[in-house]
C-alpha cells in the first residue's frame, strides 16, 4: 500500500514538474526559474489535491468521467493561479498563456497518472508471480 502511493506520489510530482518546465519551454509569456520549479511543483501538488477534494465533496454528488476531466482542468487552472501569485521566479502573463498552459500541465498530469498506473500494476503482476 505505501509503495503504491509512493508511486502514485512521485510520478504525480514528476507529471506537474514536467509541465511547467514544458509550458516555460513553449509558451513566450510563461516563465520560471529553477528552483521556482521545486517549489511551484510542491505547491500546484498541494492546490490541485485540496480543490479536487473539496469540488468533489461539496459541488458533485454523482461524479462522472467527463465530470472529472472538467474538475481536473478546473483544479489546474486554480493551482496555476496560485503558484503564479505565491512562488517568487514564476510568471505567467496573458489569458491564452494560462489557457495553455493548463493545458499542458493537464497532459503532463495525465501522462505521470498513467505512468504510476502502470508501474503499480506491473508491481501486483510480479508480485503475483
Amino acid at each position: 500500500m505505501l509503495a503504491r502511493w509512493g508511486i502514485r506520489l512521485a510520478t504525480s510530482l514528476a507529471g506537474i514538474a514536467v509541465g511547467i518546465i514544458v509550458s516555460a519551454a513553449l509558451l513566450d509569456d510563461f516563465s520560471v526559474d529553477t528552483t521556482a520549479v521545486v517549489f511551484a511543483t510542491a505547491l500546484f501538488w498541494i492546490v490541485h489535491l485540496v480543490v479536487q477534494f473539496l469540488a468533489l465533496r461539496a459541488l458533485i454528488r454523482q461524479p462522472s468521467v467527463a465530470l472529472a476531466g472538467l474538475l481536473a482542468l478546473g483544479s489546474t487552472v486554480v493551482a496555476l493561479v496560485v503558484v503564479d501569485i505565491v512562488v517568487d521566479g514564476i510568471s505567467i502573463s496573458g489569458v491564452s498563456t494560462y489557457v495553455l498552459a493548463t493545458l499542458i500541465i493537464w497532459i503532463s498530469t495525465v501522462a505521470g497518472d498513467v505512468v504510476g498506473g502502470r508501474m503499480i500494476r506491473a508491481r501486483r503482476a510480479d508480485a503475483g508471480d
